[in-house]
């Protein structure tokens, strides 16, 4: 659903929407430095619920578990440090298309630093391997350069020569479609390859109305709603009322909310306790107050095992679309010019599609939009939805959530176009037939292999952390 010239009184109304926006919303984006919790039954009421059938899928949270934390996360994880998916190319310039470009992070932790007398060699120089990258970036700029990894929204774009070399070579293997997002190909001059172990995904301090008004805008103006609501209250415990597809639709986004939120509490800056002075030794790590916080149901009205439970959902279905495509993954060279590593990483992502195929409850995406003329309007309505959600990634006003935003949006956008294209329908009995596939002029560029890949090694590593904080909520 595009945003019309009533967009100002929708935002003005959904300043006043209340607890059941705000919440999520706080929930995603953090609040002030947090109080100690007092309730040991905390963690319990946060799993207690988090078991059993999911939701819209044939497959339990516990198979899931299983799958993801021994079979899909360690190769997931391994694969995701090799340069060809560690490099994403991002418009972090584009002004917000919705309302006025005032939602600029006022911490200066939220926003890229810019840099005094960037020595010239660290543009160029080949990375070593022995010196850890963000020491190195600290020693060469000194004490009048960018601020150091530690603080919380630096985006580091510091690049080694060798990977600035092989991006003018990728570039002639990437070919843009439609998809379900808008991808950042029409001013590549305003985009820039990013180092995503560089920039890892954590808590900014990015709080407020400019933030809060992000996810307001995503469930209030761009999520199917249920047709009992409550006044301009949007009320999604009724989502039983919606089909199938309109219920896909909110859970998917429920359950990348959730994933979002579940890294910012597991990569939190533990160290501080003066606001957000950080200190050089700041330590990064679990929050359990903080995801009980989020997750508990008695302070989430009952809501936060339901989005948990909707991660699930999304990893299914983004799994679902990695083993969809697999044959035309397969016929994919992840090139960068290191025939060696190039070969290594093709190895490893045949490995990780062959496991992703064998898992034995996929979702169904074969019993949605069906029914004719109707079912292609609710498609297309589905799509657009979706697609203006990835223009609502360029008004977040944190670089570094704004990142991560784009590319799990973008990649949750071709898993959307993998698994609804049409292009890789087939007979289960039957083999992919590529040939035909390339007929339809239908391609994956490399930035949505990349986000797609990345996107779903957040799901996985949301999943992963589950269990850390079950087991510290335990203790």
């Amino acid at each position: 659903m595009t945003r019309s010239a009533s967009a100002g009184v929708s935002v003005v109304v959904a300043v006043a929407v209340g607890v059941l926006l705000l919440q999520p919303c706080r929930a995603f984006f953090g609040s002030t430095t947090p109080q100690p919790m007092t309730d040991p039954a905390a963690g319990e009421r946060c799993f207690c619920q988090l078991k059993g059938a999911v939701d819209d899928c044939p497959c339990s949270v516990e198979t899931i578990d299983s799958f993801n934390n021994f079979k899909i996360y360690p190769r997931l994880n391994s694969l995701l440090e090799q340069n060809f998916f560690r490099y994403w190319k991002v418009n972090l310039l584009k002004k917000c298309p919705f309302w006025e470009d005032d939602s600029k992070c006022a911490i200066r932790y939220c926003s890229v630093q810019p840099c005094t007398d960037v020595p010239e060699g660290l543009k160029g120089r080949a990375a070593d391997p022995n010196i850890n990258k963000a020491k190195k970036l600290k020693e060469s700029l000194g004490s009048g350069g960018c601020d150091e990894e530690n603080d919380l929204g630096f985006l580091n774009t510091t690049l080694s020569k060798e990977s600035l070399d092989g991006f003018q070579k990728w570039a002639i293997h990437d070919s843009a479609q439609d998809s379900f997002c808008y991808l950042d190909d029409d001013k590549p001059e305003n985009s820039e390859y990013v180092d995503l172990l560089l920039n890892p995904e954590r808590y900014t301090g990015y709080a407020g109305p400019s933030a809060h008004r992000i996810w307001r805008s995503i469930y209030q103006e761009n999520c199917f709603k249920p047709s009992r609501t409550l006044g301009p209250y949007v009320d999604f415990s009724n989502i039983g009322d919606l089909c199938l597809e309109k219920r896909a639709f909110y859970r998917a986004v429920s359950g990348l909310h959730s994933s979002i939120n579940i890294h910012l509490c597991a990569r939190y800056l533990l160290s501080d306790s003066n606001g957000f002075e950080v200190s050089a030794e700041g330590v990064w790590g679990h929050n359990v107050d903080e995801f009980h916080r989020r997750f508990d149901p008695e302070l989430t009205g009952g809501e936060g095992p339901k989005r948990l439970k909707n991660l699930y959902f999304l990893y299914t279905l983004e799994l679902r679309a990695l083993a969809k495509a697999a044959p035309y993954l397969e016929s994919q060279e992840f090139f960068t010019g290191n025939e060696e590593e190039d070969r290594d990483v093709k190895k490893a992502v045949m490995d990780l599609l062959s496991v992703t195929k064998n898992f034995p409850n996929h979702f169904d995406e074969s019993s949605m939009f069906t029914g004719g003329k109707q079912a292609a309007k609710l498609k297309e309505e589905f799509r657009e939805h979706f697609r203006n959600i990835s223009r609502i990634m360029d008004c977040v006003g944190c670089d570094k959530c704004r990142l991560w935003g784009k590319l799990q949006i973008t990649g949750l956008g071709t898993a959307l176009k993998i698994l609804f294209s049409g292009n890789f329908d087939h007979p289960v009995d039957q083999q992919l037939n590529l040939s035909a596939v390339r007929q339809t002029n239908f391609q994956l560029s490399r930035e949505e292999i990349v986000a797609l890949f990345n996107a779903f090694g957040r799901l996985s590593r949301s999943i992963l952390e589950l269990e850390n904080f079950r087991k510290k909520s335990h203790r």
